[in-house]
């Protein structure tokens, strides 16, 4: 352990940084993708997401809120 740099702590930032900052933008994104229609080769009809595309979308996007509100009471209750 140095005295100038507590490396516990240290990993910790980078771990939750590198969760928040990368990992809800990616959640997000992959919560965009399954709502995005996908058409199967040589159909003509208009492509749909389907029930499950919606169902793990919505659970993905409240992952995010949650992970937000979250984040947003801890700021608020610190003290």
């Amino acid at each position: 352990m140095n005295s100038w740099v507590n490396l516990d702590a240290l990993w910790r930032i980078v771990v939750v940084g590198l969760l928040t900052g990368a990992g809800l933008p990616a959640l997000f994104a992959l919560g965009l993708r399954l709502l995005n229609p996908t058409r199967a080769e040589g159909s003509a009809d208009r492509p749909t997401a389907g029930a499950v595309g919606y169902a793990l979308a919505g659970l993905v996007f409240a992952v995010v809120l949650a992970a937000i509100g979250w984040g947003i009471s801890v700021i608020v209750n610190h003290r």
